[in-house]
Order: structure tokens, then sequence, then C-alpha cells
């Protein structure tokens, strides 16, 4: 678990860039954020060192002048399109996300759907939002996006969107997650606000693909890896090469709506200020990493997961064969398969050796860990009970859980609430193991390791039910499984 990113450093130099670029414009700036402002998990795995809340430490500082508005596409929220590290969907996030910014200081001003084309669940997520007193605006698809530059920017393109009503000099536009709509929005506000006779400026605080890594480097790949879902393809900046003879890298996205930013700042400057894509973005993070060989082997390792969840998501009818098709060539493309992954291979042969599914636990000192499906234990809650005990130092004979803290919850669980497995899931495991810590001094010995455990593999040998994922995620564990079930049903709860 080596660390791979100088975040002291990164909070500095990036505070000092955003805060420059804020001083170059006049009287207010549409600052995009890409990826996740308050916890931008993906960032701390392949930039092992990378606190996820990181860019909300540096919005803090300038919170007295800045606001936020959080961008989500209607077509997510008909598709009831879900964040992979939280669980839960993007309106849902949304919500979340307004809850949390207020309750550390920051102005969440309002929330703007893209996309919209008259999609029910939109309108049924516009009214709960009006019900819980949150404003919210509409922008609309525009025919010939992002080619058609006349059409865009007119009464008819950027026009035709509501105008979002700011009260701050520093707009913070932020989402779910990627393919929001948060640069369109931008470009949006900053026509309206020309009509207005208001001087506005725009700057992008996006940490992927990093400008300034090779194309080809792990984590740029990491990057498409992620965004497989909305065919992003990281390349060179055509723009800032021809402008300075200097080999950066972008993504499509940018690259493609580069045009329509120049000619609005060129309607309403004058003259654009950016050169390029590149141009346009205040991203630190690649002058931080202090060692490369960690943030590869991280980024190596975010690519297979990504893979594995592709398969399963496929396996689960949410995610689409095409998907997978191209996480398999960005698998190709680094020379990776399974094998790259150890706790896979020791989940299977622990799985061949039982004849049940098992799971499998890679420790902070390498050291891998298995559990077996029981009569008492699910493999998952076995697997975390084995790898608390390596790490207190207990011996695995040893029974950590009584029996009498294990009976109530069986009881409960088949007798009660109609379960028909008698086998502990990892939190009620998790809670025998606490009750068990009242009175037994290894049982709080091995509680005390939970921290331990951030940042560890795991890897199941079958799809596991949602609430063992859940603990393993907020564990901070990385969670990957085979694409398959236990069972053969229809239903899987």
């Amino acid at each position: 678990m080596k660390i791979g990113f100088d975040n002291d450093k990164y909070l500095q130099m990036q505070s000092e860039h955003i805060l420059e670029r804020i001083s170059s414009f006049g009287d207010k700036l549409y600052l995009e954020f890409g990826g996740k402002l308050f916890d931008d998990f993906h960032a701390s795995r392949v930039l092992p060192g990378f606190q996820p809340d990181s860019k909300l430490k540096m919005l803090l500082k300038m919170k007295d002048k800045a606001e936020i508005v959080i961008a989500i596409g209607a077509d997510a929220i008909e598709q009831n399109k879900k964040r992979g590290d939280l669980g839960i969907t993007y309106d849902l996030d949304v919500l979340r996300l307004i809850d949390a910014f207020t309750s550390v200081g920051l102005y969440v001003g309002s929330v703007v759907i893209t996309k919209y084309a008259g999609q029910p669940a939109a309108d049924a997520f516009r009214a709960r939002l009006s019900a819980l007193n949150i404003k919210s605006y509409l922008h609309y698809p525009i025919e010939g996006y992002p080619s058609n530059i006349p059409l865009i920017v007119s009464d008819n393109g950027y026009g035709k969107n509501d105008y979002i009503e700011t009260t701050r000099p520093l707009v913070v536009i932020t989402a779910p997650g990627p393919g929001s709509g948060k640069m369109a929005t931008c470009l949006s506000q900053l026509y309206h606000e020309s009509k207005r006779g208001i001087k506005a400026g725009y700057a992008k605080f996006e940490t992927f693909p990093i400008w300034n890594l090779p194309l080809n480097h792990p984590v740029n790949v990491a990057y498409e890896a992620a965004t497989a879902d909305l065919n992003d393809v990281n390349m060179i900046d055509p723009f800032h090469l021809e402008a300075y003879g200097v080999t950066t890298v972008n993504y499509n996205r940018d690259v493609e709506i580069f045009p329509v930013l120049n000619a609005i700042f060129t309607q309403i400057l004058g003259e654009s200020p950016y050169k390029s894509p590149t141009d346009m973005g205040v991203n630190m993070a690649g002058n931080c990493i202090i060692d490369d060989e960690a943030c590869r082997e991280a980024s190596r390792q975010e690519v297979i997961r990504r893979y594995f969840t592709g398969l399963c998501d496929v396996k689960k009818g949410t995610g689409t064969k095409e998907i997978v098709y191209k996480l398999e060539l960005l698998m190709k493309q680094m020379n990776l398969t399974s094998e790259d992954r150890p706790v896979c291979g020791a989940a299977l042969d622990r799985e061949t050796e039982t004849g049940h599914p098992a799971v499998a636990v890679e420790l902070p000192n390498g050291k891998l860990i298995s559990g077996k499906t029981t009569n008492l234990l699910g493999a998952s809650a076995a697997a975390l009970i084995n790898s608390l005990k390596e790490l207190a130092g207990i011996d695995h004979k040893m029974h950590l859980v009584t029996k009498e803290a294990l009976e109530p919850i069986q009881t409960l669980k088949t007798g009660y609430l109609g379960s028909k497995n008698p086998r502990l899931h990892t939190d009620e495991v998790l809670i025998a193991l606490s009750v068990s810590a009242a009175t037994n001094a290894a049982s709080q010995a091995a509680l005390d390791q939970l921290p331990k455990l951030r940042g560890c593999e795991v890897h199941s040998t079958v799809i596991l039910s949602p609430v063992d994922e859940k603990i393993f995620k907020k564990l901070g564990m990385h969670l990957t499984c085979e694409p398959k079930y236990e069972t053969d049903k229809k239903y899987h709860a």
C-alpha cells in the first residue's frame, strides 16, 4: 500500500492556480468541477495518497465568494443511473450532495436538469425539488450539438435554456457524475450573461485525464475505463500541439466542444483567452505524483476492477456488452488479465477446494486470506472475520463471536423476519462481534483492526448481496465479483 501522491503539495498548488484563474476574469467566473467534488474515490484509488475530499477543502477557502449549482442529466434520471462507488442513483445523490455541501457551510444555489426533453422521471424529480424548496432550471438538447455553432450560440440554442440566477462571483458547476452537462451549463450561462451585459469567464477543474502524463499512462487509461459507458477517449490535444508545439492529453468531449467555447468567447470578449482545451484547465495533480510506479500499479488494478464491474453489470442486466468490449480492449492494451489481481485466484482456488462460494482478501502486507461458505457464516462474513484475526494476530481456530451473540440474530432472521438463510451477512457478523467484544478481549482486538482494511482488495466468486457489497464499500475495501450468482434463481435480492 505505497503512497504515490503528495496531497498536501496538491492542496497548495491547486489552490494557488484556481485563485490565479479567478483573478484573471471580471465580474463572474463559472468554474466547472469535473469528477467528484465531495468524495472523489476514483482519484483516491488511482493516486494513492489523494484524499477524496481534497477539492472540497480547496473550495472551503473561498466559500464566502462561491455558490454551487448541481447539474444532472434528464437521461440519467430517466435511466436510474447509479454512482458505482456509492450504489445510489444520480437523483438521490443530488440530494445527498446538497446536504453534504450545506452541512459544511457551502451555499447551494440551485439544480439544473440538462438534456431535458419531457422525460416523466425528470418532471417528477423537479417536483420533488420544488417540494424541498430547491430552485431548479431546465436546459434542453440542441440539434447538431456540438458542431452546429451558429445554432448553439443563438437565441434558438443556448438562448432557449433557462437562465440560472446566481448571486456570487464564483459559481461552481458540479454533478453526481460524468456526462451530466456541466460544461454545457457553463457555456449557456456565459451566453446569457453576455445578453445581460455581465462580463463572465469560464475555467475547468478536471482531475482526469491528467494533461501532463503520457497518453497511455495507466492513470489516464484508468480514466477511460471509468467512463467506458460514455465512450470517452483520451487523445492528444491537437489545439495545444498546434498553438505551442507541446504534447498534452485531453479527452474527446473537451476537444469537440472547444470550437464552441472559442465562438462564445469571441462573441463576448472579441477574442478567446484560451488557445486549447488544456489551457482551460487548472489541474496540478500530475505535478504531485511522488511515486510513479505506485500510481501505475494502483491504476492497473482499477482497470481490472472496472472490467469485473462491467461483466457483473451485464449479468445483472444493468450494463451492455459494448462497455465490456471496450474494457476488454483496455485490458489488452495494458497486457492485463484477472491473474494480475491476486485475490481472484485465491478466491477461485478456495471455491474449487470447498465446492461452495468463497471470498478472498488481500491484506496491507500482501497476505491473502480467504473465507468459505458455512452453515453459520456466508463467505464474505467468514473472510472478514478471518482477516481481522490475521491482523490482530489471533489464532484462526479461536471463536471470536460467542454462541450467545449468534443465536438471537439467527432466530430473529429465520423466526421473525422470514429469512430462509440462517447464515450471517457481514453487517450481522460485525454486530455480533461488537456484542462479544463487551466480554471478550480477543473480539475487541479484532474489532480494533477494522480501519486497517481500508484500501484492501476483495474478490468474491459470486455476485454478492447488496448488504455485503455495501459493508465492503463502507469499510473502504475494493470489491470485485465473478459474473455469476450463487443460485440459478431468476430473482436475486
